[in-house]
């Protein structure tokens, strides 16, 4: 009985420390899994979180590849920043070109008449997940493409460069 007593106490300092641990952000993973090449992308992904460089995440419809992406964002630099997730096949194309770059006063029928800061402005500082990118046109993935590389976009409607810090991770099945 004391050999189980004194166990039991072990167990529960033992439990009462990775307590501690798994409440940290650093060491957050919603990602449960036994399976030995699925920790090892865990492991994998927590390295690609320390770079500072956009991902593309390939994988099958339904393998969680946003967990992977919420994943990257936890154990980055950005952690504190904004996690912004665009879901590029449930939104109209037309639509999801104005709400990611935002749009100037004017820019069309019934817009706001101050303007609308755009997805991108507000995932400044953070990261910026493109879920189903292959989804798009090719046509706004150049935008896109283009924000990727020069860190620039220029509202609908709008004559003005605008610059934002933005890490950009990317999901596709294709």
């Amino acid at each position: 009985m004391e050999a189980i007593k004194q166990e039991l106490e072990v167990t529960r300092q033992a439990l009462t420390a990775s307590k501690g641990k798994n409440d940290s952000s650093e060491n957050r993973c919603d990602i449960i899994t036994h399976n030995i090449k699925m920790k090892q992308l865990i492991n994998f992904a927590e390295q690609v979180a320390g770079v500072d460089s956009n991902v593309l995440i390939l994988g099958d419809t339904g393998t969680g590849k946003g967990l992977f992406a919420r994943h990257i964002h936890r154990n980055s630099l950005r952690k504190d920043g904004p996690f912004i997730t665009i879901n590029c096949a449930a939104i109209p194309e037309d639509l999801l070109e104005s709400e990611l770059f935002g749009y100037s006063h004017g820019a069309f029928t019934g817009a706001n008449k101050s303007g609308k800061k755009g997805l991108i402005e507000l995932a400044d500082k953070g990261v910026l997940f493109f879920d189903e990118i292959g989804e798009l046109s090719l046509r706004l993935q150049a935008k896109i493409l283009h924000f990727i590389q020069e860190r620039q976009y220029i509202p609908v409607g709008g004559t003005e460069m605008k610059t934002a810090d933005v890490r950009v991770l990317s999901a596709t099945n294709r």
